[in-house]
Order: C-alpha cells, then sequence, then structure tokens
C-alpha cells in the first residue's frame, strides 16, 4: 500500500454519538478546513425525533428536498413530522433492526444518514467524515450507502474489527450489493450468517455509481492495524490509533484485567500502539485519546503522525448537539475542579469499557439508575443469538432481566449494565418520555475533561473554530525545526 498523495487533515474532529457529532458541528469544523465529522449512530431514530419535534429551522427537511428518492422523502414526512411538536407525548419509535427488514426501514435509515452528510457537507468545499461503531452491525450497511449518496469524504469506524468495510465502500461505489458477516451467538461450527444490503432494491432504473470515501478503521493495537492493512479485502487508506484515555468505548485492556481502587480496568505497556510499526505501513495515522493541546498536536506530529482526532473539547462546543444546559453543568465543574471522568467495565452492553462523567440528575449516578425501569425500545446494541428453534433472537443485558434470562442470557451478565441507547439520546435534547418522566442523561468524555480548566479560562461557553485555534496554536512550534510560527501555518 502507499501513502495517500492528497493533503489531509491535522484534526479530525472526534465522531461523538449518538448526534452529540451532529452536523453544525461538523459543518463548522470543515470550514476550518479540518475533518468535520457526523456520528451516524442511531442516526435513523435521531431523524425521526427531530421530525417530531417539528424540525425546528427546516434543515432537515431542507436535505430531504435533494434526498434522489423523493417517495421515500414523502413518505417519512408523513409518517413522522408533526409541525407543531408533540407537545410532551412520547416519541413514535421506529421498528428495532433485525437480520432482515423491510425496504421502508432500510430507506429511512438511508434518507436520515444522507440528510446529515448533506446539512454537513452545505455551504464548503470542506472534507466531511461518518463515525459508525463496527458492533452495532444491523443497521450500518444502509447507513452507509445513504452517507455515500450524499457525498460523504471519510468513514471511520471503531468498537470492533471494521475488516469487511472497504469492500463494502467498494461494492456500493460500483452499485453493487454488499454483504458482511452477522455475529451470533451459539452458531454450530461451521455455521455463519451474514447481513446483506442490495442498492438495487431502492432503485427503478441503473443503480447510480458512487463517490468511494476514504475509510480510518479505529485501533488500539499496532497488531489490529497490520492485519487490517494487510488483510482486508480492499483499500485501507489510514488508520485512527486510539489510547484508553478516549472517551465512549474503549478496548478492553490486554492481557489478565487488573482493577484500580475505583473499579476501572488498569492498562498497561501492552495496550501502548509502537508508533514504529504504525510508520511502517506507510498509511497515514491520527493519534486519539489525550492528545487535545497544541503540544499534543506537535508531539503526534514529530513521532510522524499526520495529526490527532479530538473528540471531548468538541463535544462541549456551542455547535455540538449536548444538550445546553448539560454542557453548562459540565464545564461549571471543569471550572470549579470537580469534574470527574469513570472508565465503568459494566456500563455498556457491549462489554467494551465505557467512560462515564459524572453529573447529578444522570445515570452516573448508580442509585438513581437502580429506579428507572428496564426497557429496550431502541436497540442498537442489543445482540443476536441462535434460539432453540434454530431461528436468531436478539437480547441486550440492559434490558428487563427476566426477559433477557428467557432469552437464555446470564443474570450475572445483567448486572451494573445501563441503557446506552435511551441514556445518549437524552444527552442531546431527545429523551424519550417515560410514565415517571423523561430519560435521564448519560454523558460520556474523555480523560482530556479534567484537563480543560486550562482551555476554558474565563469563558463560559466556546466555540468549534476556538477549539481549533487553542489545537493549532498561535504560537506553535514547527515540529521539524522547532521555530515559532502562526496558527495558520502549523
Amino acid at each position: 500500500m502507499t501513502t495517500i498523495e492528497y493533503p489531509m487533515p491535522v484534526i479530525i474532529q472526534g465522531g461523538m454519538g449518538i448526534g452529540v457529532s451532529g452536523w453544525q458541528l461538523a459543518r463548522a469544523v470543515s470550514r476550518r478546513g479540518q475533518l468535520g465529522v457526523v456520528s451516524g449512530t442511531a442516526i435513523d431514530s435521531l431523524f425521526v425525533r427531530r421530525l417530531q419535534d417539528g424540525d425546528p429551522g427546516g434543515h432537515v427537511r431542507r436535505a430531504m428536498e435533494h434526498f434522489p428518492l423523493p417517495d421515500v422523502s414523502a413518505a417519512a414526512l408523513d409518517a413522522y413530522l408533526l409541525p407543531d411538536g408533540r407537545a410532551g407525548a412520547p416519541y413514535r419509535a421506529l421498528p428495532m433492526w433485525r437480520q432482515i427488514v423491510s425496504q421502508a426501514r432500510e430507506q429511512v435509515t438511508m434518507l436520515a444518514s444522507f440528510v446529515e452528510v448533506y446539512l454537513a457537507r452545505e455551504g464548503h468545499e470542506g472534507m466531511v467524515g461518518m463515525n459508525l461503531l463496527t458492533k452495532v452491525q444491523l443497521p450500518n450497511l444502509a447507513t452507509l450507502y445513504g452517507a455515500m449518496m450524499a457525498g460523504v469524504d471519510c468513514i471511520i469506524m471503531g468498537a470492533g474489527i471494521p475488516r469487511e468495510i472497504p469492500a463494502v465502500l467498494d461494492a456500493f461505489a460500483e452499485g453493487r450489493p454488499a454483504s458482511m458477516k452477522f455475529d451470533v451467538e451459539g452458531l454450530e461450527r461451521g455455521e455463519s450468517e451474514s447481513i446483506t444490503f442490495d442498492p438495487a432494491r431502492h432503485w427503478t432504473g441503473a443503480v447510480p455509481a458512487l463517490h468511494r470515501p476514504l475509510f480510518f478503521p479505529v485501533v488500539a493495537a499496532h497488531s489490529l492495524a497490520t492485519m487490517l492493512a494487510r488483510k482486508s479485502v480492499g483499500r485501507i487508506d489510514g488508520f485512527i490509533v486510539e489510547g484508553p484515555t478516549a472517551g465512549g468505548h474503549n478496548a478492553p485492556p490486554r492481557g489478565a484485567t487488573v482493577m484500580n481502587d475505583r473499579g476501572e480496568p488498569v492498562y498497561g505497556e501492552r495496550d501502548t500502539v509502537d508508533l514504529d510499526v504504525m510508520r511502517s505501513l506507510g498509511l497515514p495515522f491520527w493519534l486519539a485519546g489525550g492528545t487535545g493541546s497544541a503540544e499534543g498536536l506537535q508531539a503526534a506530529l514529530r513521532a510522524g503522525a499526520a495529526g490527532i482526532q479530538v473528540g471531548t473539547l468538541f463535544a462541549y462546543a456551542d455547535e455540538s448537539g449536548l444538550a445546553s444546559d448539560l454542557k453548562h453543568r459540565v464545564l461549571q465543574q471543569v471550572r470549579s475542579g470537580g469534574a470527574d471522568v469513570v472508565t465503568d467495565p459494566r456500563a455498556s452492553p457491549t462489554g467494551f469499557p465505557f467512560k462515564v462523567v459524572g453529573l447529578d440528575d444522570t445515570n452516573s449516578d448508580d442509585t438513581l439508575y437502580a429506579g428507572r425501569e428496564r426497557v429496550c425500545d431502541l436497540g442498537y446494541l442489543r445482540n443476536a443469538y441462535r434460539r432453540e428453534d434454530g431461528r436468531i433472537g436478539y437480547r441486550c443485558a440492559a434490558e428487563p432481566v427476566d426477559a433477557f434470562a428467557k432469552k437464555g442470557g446470564s443474570v450475572d451478565e445483567t448486572d451494573g449494565r445501563k441503557c446506552l441507547c435511551n441514556g445518549l439520546m437524552a444527552n442531546i435534547g431527545h429523551p424519550q418520555e417515560r410514565d415517571d418522566g423523561p430519560e435521564r442523561a448519560l454523558i460520556t468524555s474523555g480523560d482530556d475533561l479534567l484537563l480543560m480548566k486550562d482551555f476554558l479560562r474565563t469563558r463560559e461557553s466556546y466555540t468549534a473554530g476556538d477549539v481549533i485555534d487553542y489545537l493549532l496554536g498561535v504560537h506553535a512550534s514547527d515540529p521539524v525545526t522547532g521555530a515559532s510560527v502562526p496558527a495558520e501555518a502549523s
């Protein structure tokens, strides 16, 4: 493989889901010449909730007018748009994803993904990427296709091994169907299941060719990067090298699990990526996790990286999708020195450690969460399993315990698990209404949150542009010569 021969951004804005990395944030970053990234996780559910809240500003409807399958847009408006909003009623939910879904279910996901990317790309010539979780398998093919319909420039995927995705992107670019392995618990030796998406299912005439975006898998080990570079079917264009201080889901520690006195997994030397190996692959890479500063950027460049991926700083910018009151409360904690981030090994139903920000009246409070009625009505983190009758079933360790056990799951597996889907929707101001009130938030941030006080200084709020200026550094030094250079030349 060879290095990419055209300019790459120095800063990649992290793809914080659900909806924190929305189109407004990505567009603001891309307009500054860096890589703005939208989150594609649960974008279909976010899309229909925006419509049910009346689509303030008309942005969603404006993008829908450009979707090349107008009947799909018309059907979505008819089904979900409430011009005056919900007036406190619960959101109408989409059917949960399964191995095989209806044409309409695929199409609303394609449309949602198209809308997010279209709005992020509107009004500028900068690059726009989309971030997806490999673990959330079922919606990913339709989400990728919708993003490509809107001309997405880059796909970033972590939380798993996205080995098959380059071939998927190649197929979609050529209008061909694509399949990937579907992880199902309880399969017999030699059995396998797959998920397939056929673009021809959605076009009455010839299937159009699409732009093939760049693909950057997220890796937490140089061995994984080496395997992907050498054995993926299709082109890898670069890597995001993510350390355990990054927000959201983290890779588990390599080797025996050791916990500190706060119950967090301890990471050691085996969890450090060998940058000599990364450089030897001949592909650009960006360092993520603990790099969110001008000094971090300069160190990354000196180490041979193309730049850095930064999430936490952007997550609290004015343009991010995080609800304003939550931003304000967390930033107050940062200024006072009271911010806290815990790497919770049990919270996520995925089994990956998940970073949680401690904040009153949110589901970071285990006592409060224990009083929540367990429900799984979004279902993005469900695992598939082979039922006794041979059919495929779905279960989530955060669903009601009795239901999980009846599906063959271990009751022990439910201990400490939290509903991320509903918590993350609440983070962005779209909580589902329950009989006892709206769902509570569950905020995630990287460890860089604890270091943001110097960046904030006396600011009550800030913009994505402020973050970029800070990272580039008005008086940053050239990584090669050490000379002082202006931010524009960094």
